[in-house]
């Protein structure tokens, strides 16, 4: 678990939830996360009992959580939907099938060991959430929402070490680490409420001010709070070990991944590892690591699939990075090492080829230099023409060229394989070369299946505008900020749509309309519902 953030140390623990949301609204999703985690949790405790486990996998430091799991899920989607509205959250499909292509074997994984027992699995989100932010961090919030900063992905040099990460904050998360840590930070006294509560007033005008109110408040409690946190990294590195082990990594990232905040850490870290802090690495926990390593027989011999795997994460990692770093100085260093890049007579992409490759192509659209784009693109596609395993990314790159340069004549079409990345691109390249009804087609079945999808929603409303179905288009944005757990907002989109029925001849007598309208009113009521349960709430939390 992240409790930390670039600049510091600010954290909020208002004595009550709505306390709590108001005070968090202030805070980017660093600050956010580590709000979540140091939250006294005094307004789920007044209505807990005792917790779901999984049959068979008790955590091993006992039973302390006062939440129930139907608590710190409600909880966590009140955080989540404040990061959704951050202007630092990231919804970028491309990072998002990759993270999602390790997430799904760890999940499986915990599954399968017992770690994950099914009403734990039914109740919380398992989202994880993308945050642009250069540090190196990640951090588990209630409920199971975890966060991923951009430039951890950009650091890792393998999706092992990032898996080991993954794992780590999963067993935070099937553990009930963040419920427990809550529980025992509600037996702290007022006082240190009080001085959190300073630090959030002071943090946004001066951040050293901040951290040293909240250094004199915690001085106390951090030791106390200290071992406590110790035993549950310790845990969480050997179940995320054992989990990572079990989904078909290689353990050898969990090690590596070690070596690197070690290295870190003895180069005297400047705040761009916040794990660092939050993960306090003890040369016991290295050493356990690398001992599991040694008795388990270390890593499994690299085969061409993992060369593959490689080559997959550096164009990922080059991804992160230019997303997380749009400064003109940045993209073009970045544009410089692309144009470096000498292939052979026989091109074969390398990791470092391709990832500088790929970054050199996305900088370029950055910076609207499209014919460089289309140069380096062209460059990496004869690098990875005869990977079908590589075809996929750097397909995907270019059809992000040709939408940026506005080339809506010869914007081709994806292999339908069933990506969310695929499924929006094209979404979005049609729209672009004026086939809405194509977009609109494809999109009412992807979210009927995946209907949590903000972008894909919010895509089908653009859809819906362009061909004048102005109702469907006001439905679907509603529907967007729904999946975004902005239920305020959803609720006025759906009055909009209410009206309009009621207003307009067109909507009235168009066809299909008592069906759309059916809809409308059904999900307008549903949302008016869940209002109510969250005032109701907030009212029991005052």
């Amino acid at each position: 678990m992240s409790i930390s953030c670039k600049s510091g140390w600010p954290a909020a623990c208002p004595s009550t939830l709505s306390g709590f949301l108001k005070a968090a609204r202030r805070f980017s999703p660093g600050r956010l996360a580590l709000a979540a985690i140091v939250f006294v949790a005094s307004a789920g405790l007044s209505q807990a009992q005792s917790p779901v486990r999984p049959s068979g996998a008790l955590p091993a430091l006992g039973d302390t959580s006062e939440l129930t799991a139907g608590a710190e899920r409600r909880l966590g989607d009140r955080i989540a939907g404040s990061i959704y509205r951050d202007p630092e959250y990231l919804d970028d499909p491309v990072l998002g099938d990759y993270l999602q292509s390790i997430w799904r074997p760890l999940i499986a994984a915990a599954r399968v060991r017992g770690e994950l027992g099914s009403e734990l699995e039914e109740r919380f989100a398992w989202d994880i959430m993308l945050v642009r932010n250069r540090s190196v961090n990640a951090f588990a919030l209630p409920g199971g929402y975890l966060g991923v900063h951009l430039g951890l992905i950009g650091a890792v040099e393998t999706r092992d070490e990032l898996a080991s990460v993954l794992a780590h904050e999963l067993s935070h998360v099937t553990q009930r680490h963040i419920s427990r840590l809550m529980s025992k930070q509600s037996q702290q006294t007022p006082w240190l409420i009080a001085a959190m509560i300073v630090g959030i007033m002071v943090a946004g005008k001066n951040p050293d001010a901040a951290n040293a109110a909240i250094a004199g408040g915690q001085a106390v409690a951090v030791q106390n709070q200290l071992n406590f946190s110790r035993d549950m990294e310790r845990e969480a590195d050997r179940i995320g070990f054992g989990v990572m082990a079990d989904a078909g990594f290689d353990k050898e990232g969990f090690a590596s991944m070690f070596d690197k905040l070690q290295q870190a850490s003895r180069l005297n870290d400047n705040g761009a590892f916040p794990y660092l802090r939050s993960h306090p690495l003890t040369t016991e926990r290295i050493a356990d690591v690398k001992g599991r390593l040694q008795l388990e027989g270390g890593a499994a011999a690299a085969t061409g699939e993992a060369g593959d795997a490689r080559v997959i994460h550096a164009m990922m990692a080059a991804r992160a990075r230019v997303l997380g770093d749009t400064s003109v100085d940045a993209l073009r260093t970045l544009l410089a090492d692309a144009q470096r890049v000498l292939l052979p007579a026989a091109p074969v992409a390398t990791p470092r080829d391709a990832g500088a490759l790929y970054a050199g192509t996305l900088a370029a659209v950055q910076l609207r230099d499209y014919a460089l784009a289309r140069s380096l693109i062209a460059k990496l596609k004869a690098a990875t023409l005869q990977n079908r395993v590589l075809t996929d990314p750097v397909q995907w790159l270019a059809l992000e060229v040709e939408i940026a340069a506005g080339s809506t004549a010869a914007l081709p079409k994806l292999a339908n394989t069933g990506s969310r990345a695929a499924v929006l691109l094209q979404a979005r390249a049609d729209l672009a070369a004026g086939r809405a009804q194509d977009v609109s087609s494809r999109l009412q079945n992807w979210v009927s299946a995946h209907p949590k999808d903000a972008m894909a929603w919010e895509l089908l409303a653009l859809a819906y505008g362009k061909q004048g179905q102005t109702l469907r288009a006001i439905r679907a944005d509603a529907e967007s900020r729904v999946a975004q757990l902005d239920y305020p907002a959803a609720r006025d989109r759906f009055k909009a749509a209410q009206d309009l029925m009621r207003s307009s001849r067109e909507a009235s007598s168009a066809a299909g309309s008592h069906i759309d309208s059916a809809i409308i009113d059904t999900r307008a009521r549903e949302i008016d519902r869940l209002l109510r349960e969250q005032a109701l709430q907030d009212k029991l939390d005052h």
